[in-house]
């Protein structure tokens, strides 16, 4: 029985990935004291990166760069052809050069050492040959060589383009560690877009309160609770006991169960259909800690009370509100 062309595509995409993760693999179990000596190097200077390739090379240059940037440590990709025209003045003395390249023969690369040197940049190379032109000019190497490429023709710049990557990365996982960088400065580096706002907001930012929430007591009838969710539709309603405190949460989740497992409701009050003890947040906690909450559990959450550090109620948080756009 002969395969579909389909399960040779299939076949091919799944070797293609297992050969890039072997190659990471491989690449991780090499990582010895170079990197603490590209971390140190990089400490020691008080200025910025310059991270440079060509090709390929290039676009993961780019992408180093801004991860480092976003890591705490100020970065800047430079082309290598366009550094002989000009961008050279983005250098001050010491600035620190990240070079790429697979096979370590980059005329471009090579043709830029001898300037590097001019403006006393301390060179750490993550290439794919360690025993290339390039590999013997550079002060600290990581080794970014592998097996083959991903594809059937061992061509594509594919698992070594992925390597190399992934050892920026390691670099700049390294230099957070060593700067002891937090999430408060991850989130001033971040303030747009989504990942942005789960670390700079804080639930009482985003929080509902007063009328547009639904407050209930625990002796609540439950057709009462029904009515109170229907003219405030938040998806939960707080149940509140003597002094604020809140005895219990009632989501849409429990009506339904409430209304299958009775068949009259009218002698059940809030207390006989709520969660005693509802998962909760507080107002300081960030967007992002709130969202945990709701998603890292076996059944997700769409609605959390928010309570003070005496357990007393002063809102909830629809999944919603954390997103953009959605208030």
């Amino acid at each position: 029985m002969t395969s579909s062309p389909q399960n040779d595509w299939l076949s091919a995409a799944r070797a293609a990935m297992e050969i890039e993760a072997q190659s990471i693999h491989s690449a991780a179990a090499r990582l010895d004291g170079e990197l603490i000596r590209a971390v140190d190097l990089i400490l020691a200077h008080p200025g910025k990166v310059i991270v440079t390739g060509i090709g390929k090379s290039g676009h993961i240059a780019r992408k180093i760069a801004a991860t480092l940037c976003s890591t705490g440590t100020a970065a800047v990709f430079l082309h290598p052809a366009e550094a002989v025209h000009g961008d050279l003045g983005i250098y001050t003395p010491g600035d620190p050069t990240v070079l790429l390249s697979n096979r370590g023969a980059s005329a471009e690369l090579q043709a830029l050492v001898p300037l590097l040197r001019q403006f006393r940049s301390p060179l750490v190379g993550i290439l794919g040959n360690l025993a290339s032109p390039l590999g013997a000019q550079m002060d600290v190497l990581l080794d970014a060589s592998v097996e083959r490429e991903a594809d059937p023709h061992n061509l594509a710049p594919t698992a070594s383009a992925v390597t190399a990557l992934a050892l920026g990365d390691a670099l700049a996982i390294a230099l957070m560690c060593a700067r002891k960088f937090t999430p408060e400065e991850f989130g001033r580096f971040h303030p747009g877009g989504q990942l942005g706002r789960n670390l700079r907001l804080t639930v009482e930012a985003a929080m509902h309160t007063g009328d547009e929430v639904a407050w209930v007591a625990p002796e609540t009838a439950l057709k009462d609770v029904i009515i109170a969710m229907t003219r405030r539709p938040m998806g939960g309603a707080c149940v509140v006991a003597a002094g604020g405190r809140l005895a219990g949460f009632l989501t849409d989740g429990d009506l339904r169960r409430a209304l299958t497992n009775h068949d009259d409701i009218r002698a059940l009050r809030a207390a006989d259909a709520m969660t005693a003890a509802p998962v909760t947040v507080g107002p300081e906690a960030s967007l992002g800690q709130a969202l945990e909450l709701m998603e890292r559990r076996r059944s997700q959450i769409s609605v959390l009370p928010v309570v003070d550090g005496e357990g007393r109620a002063l809102g909830l948080l629809r999944i919603h509100d954390i997103y953009l756009g959605t208030r």
